[in-house]
This record gives C-alpha cells, structure tokens and sequence, in this order.
C-alpha cells in the first residue's frame, strides 16, 4: 500500500467517477483503476460500486477512506515540516478568499507579501464560505480569508480589519439627499442582492429581516454574481446596492454616475479574518500575510 494509491482512493472518492479522478491525479484512467484494484485485492474487500455511469463508496470502505485521507494529511504534515527546517518561505502557499473580499484584498497585499517572501510561490483562488472551508479542512488551502464568525476545531481566527457596509445609489436618488439610510428604508426600493451561498448576502438580510418575507417585490437576487455585477446594474438605474466599505473604492466609473450613502448608527459592519489549521507548520507564512494588511488599515 502507498501514498499514491491512497491519494487515487481518496479522489475516486470525492469525484465518483474514474474519469474525473484521474485527472484530479493527473494519470490515466486504465492506471487508476488497476490501482484501486490493486488497493482492493490488498485490503481484501471491495471498495467500489461499479456502475456504468457512477461509483459509489461502499458502507464497509467509508472508515477506510476517512483514514486514507488522515494520513495523507500526515504525510503532508512532515513533507511541510521538512521545508519547516529549511525555510518557511520558500514552499508554495495556498490562500483562498471569499468571492466579496478577494477582488479588493488580494491587490492590496500580494504585493506586499511578494515583498516580504520573493522566494515563496504564492497561489490564490476566490470561493463560498463553505467550499473554502472544505479545501482548507482537507489541506488543499493552508490559509483561507472569511467573515467571522467562523465556527470549526483545529482552526486559528486572526482579525485582518473590520468594515461597515454603505448604501450605493445612482447618482440622482432621492435618498441622496439624505445624510444617512435606515434599514427599514430598504423595503420600498428595489435591492440587488447576491445569490444564496454568499455570506454577505446573509449579512445584508440580517439588517432588515422583513425583506426576505417581501423579497419578490423588493429584492432583485444575482445568482452566482459579484458585487461588480451589481454596482454595473446601480450605474444602469436598476435599483439600489449595500456594499461593504472595501468595495466602494476604485469603482471604475467616473465621478455623477453614484452616490454612497451610509446607515444610520449603529452602522452594520463585518470583521474579515485569516484562518488557518492549528497544525499548520509554517508560521512564518502565516505572519507574512497578517502583516501584509496596511497599518494604517486596509480601508485608508
């Protein structure tokens, strides 16, 4: 038995397909499959479903396959320990973010950490709330950028800054001529607002919970959208956005085409975190990104 066929069970896995998975390990199917075999005939028991257009884990090999993914996750462990020795630095790093926070915090500090560890290859990607957790669980991201609260053992929170969010209007709103927005404002105008799946799409429902009761005639959803989309759909006239403080910068237009407004205090704001496996052996990296946050803060 050995790691490479452990990390072939592993991906037929999560992929249910033969397919797929060896294109997860970079391999051909014909090589895969005689792995599994191979694994199967070792372990004495079956470990598949074959099907003609899926594979099912069997009950039996559940356990087995949790514990093929504990230990390659050791394996993993004292791979990194040994670049541990060498330099903390110089080993890729894996960082994921939220779809709201990486468009506009990934600009500002990737320079900054390409600054303080050139030698270290840095690899990004943009994701829900749920699908980075996921990756970062299974040591595909060794840091991941999300909202707070974020529930989960093992893990290590670190605030990277608060922002309040804001209200964003077409430029010849009435309510620009008011100094600040009640939530409960937000029921008689058209609001665009992400899809499910978003957090910040929770956060914003959370201001005024009468809106998701009266949402088929105030809300406009974006399914699977960005807050760009909607700041292009603000700019055409469609409706109204909330926005947190980090997207109302840089937006691309020129001055007369919005206006921000903010809420009435108390302001609704989030506090976005770096979060990261307790076993993670690469502190220094971990630092690295901490302080790529500006001092005087990411929002200034």
């Amino acid at each position: 038995m050995t790691l490479t066929e452990l990390r072939y069970l592993v991906a037929l896995a999560r992929e249910k397909h033969f397919g797929r998975a060896a294109d997860e390990c970079s391999v051909s199917q014909p090589t895969l499959s005689a792995a599994i075999k191979k694994l199967e005939d070792h372990l004495g028991m079956t470990l598949f479903e074959r099907r003609p257009r899926e594979v099912r884990v069997t009950t039996d090999a559940e356990p087995i396959i949790a514990q093929a993914q504990r230990v390659l996750e050791q394996a993993d462990t004292l791979e990194q320990m040994a670049n541990q020795q060498r330099d903390q630095l110089s080993s890729p790093l894996r960082i994921g973010a939220i779809f709201t926070v990486a468009p506009y915090l990934f600009p500002v500090i990737v320079p900054r950490i390409r600054k303080a560890a050139a030698d270290m290859p840095l690899y990004i990607e943009e994701n829900y709330t749920h699908v980075l957790r996921g990756k970062l669980e299974r040591g595909e991201l060794d840091a991941i950028i999300v909202a707070l609260p974020f529930s989960g053992g093992g893990l290590v929170r670190a605030k990277m800054y608060d922002e309040s969010f804001s209200v964003l209007l077409p430029a010849e709103h009435s309510w620009s001529k008011l100094s600040a927005i009640k939530p409960d404002m937000l029921l008689d105008e058209t609001l665009l607002l992400l899809g499910e799946g978003h957090c910040f799409r929770d956060q914003v429902l959370e201001l005024c919970p009468a809106l998701d009761a009266q949402k088929s005639k105030s809300l406009v959803q974006i399914e699977g959208g960005s807050l760009e989309t909607l700041r292009h759909m603000v700019a055409s006239g469609l409706g109204v956005t909330i926005l947190p403080d980090s997207a109302l910068r840089h937006t691309g237009y020129g001055e007369g085409v919005f206006t921000t407004r903010p809420f009435v205090k108390p302001s609704p704001m989030r506090t976005i975190a770096l979060v990261w496996r307790d076993s993670f052996p690469r502190p220094k990296a971990i630092e690295v990104v901490r302080q790529a946050v500006p001092k005087e803060g990411f929002l200034h």
